[in-house]
């Protein structure tokens, strides 16, 4: 029976969520329960694609990202892929009704990581749309559920977000990506001379996009508000452990949120969101 395939799928897109990330693995499990599983597929589908051009350095992997990229408009037209994580996207896709272009979006930003680039303010913006706002957007069809008006009224705010989210990234991985993957992310910054002033003027970017997204999060529908939260509450707390170091200490050292403090985190997020304090 195909609905035994289509269990397996979500059950693969959930592990591979878990795997990779604490931090959403648990603001997922805070969503309401129909929620869940689409969230994971959305994730486990970015996490794939993420993988062929960070990972796979000994295979093809341009030509892994063009077959995945053939593959998954295949499996969204057919409504069926035998790739497990790429079956359940097509049903969050095809459900949902997400903008095909939001998903070309995206694979665009993960071809740009196929060869060295020099980031300008414009190709930094393009590749920052394609890897992480409209990841945001995909979510939020999911959220608001085919409400057209609460999807645009909260486009921007879930824009800003995941805007937040790849900086804070980008900024905790600078010293990764540019000694093994030979990136460097942000326009006019040399990571070889990377300054607390560089640091800082990134860091105040990051701040302004995490403030207007919160607004966002407050009107979230309560079906994934809470959820939504959770995840912004991680990534406020490791960009304010990132910007209590030096320039020099990132460029030496991933920061992190360990696991404890995470749950820390977490139940005193839930205390906010009882008292309607977010």
């Amino acid at each position: 029976m195909k609905a035994r395939f289509d269990k397996l799928s979500a059950t693969c897109s959930r592990e591979t969520t878990r795997l990779y990330s604490t931090s959403f693995s648990l603001g997922i499990y805070f969503l309401n329960k129909e929620l869940r599983d689409p969230i994971y597929a959305i994730y486990g589908f970015v996490r794939l694609a993420d993988e062929i051009v960070d990972s796979f350095h000994d295979y093809p992997k341009a030509l892994l990202l063009a077959e995945f990229k053939e593959d998954c408009f295949r499996a969204i037209s057919r409504g069926i892929s035998i790739n497990p994580v790429l079956n359940s996207f097509q049903q969050v896709v095809n459900k949902y009704h997400i903008n095909h272009d939001l998903i070309r979006q995206f694979l665009k930003s993960m071809e740009m990581d196929l060869a060295v680039q020099e980031y300008t303010p414009d190709k930094y913006e393009e590749y920052i749309l394609g890897s992480a706002q409209v990841v945001g957007l995909m979510c939020l069809h999911v959220f608001t559920n085919g409400n057209t008006d609460e999807f645009e009224r909260l486009r921007v705010p879930a824009m800003k977000l995941g805007s937040a989210f790849q900086k804070v990234n980008f900024l905790r991985d600078a010293n990764a990506d540019y000694q093994e993957l030979n990136r460097t992310y942000f326009p006019e910054v040399n990571l070889s001379s990377f300054s607390d002033r560089d640091k800082k003027a990134i860091e105040q970017d990051i701040l302004r996009e995490f403030n207007e997204a919160l607004d966002g999060i407050r009107q979230l529908p309560r079906s994934c508000r809470k959820g939504v939260y959770l995840a912004y509450v991680y990534y406020k707390q490791l960009f304010r452990k990132i910007a209590n170091v030096p320039a020099a200490r990132v460029m030496e050292q991933r920061i992190r949120v360990s696991n404890g403090h995470k749950f820390w985190l977490m139940f005193d997020s839930l205390v906010r969101y009882k008292l309607n304090v977010l």
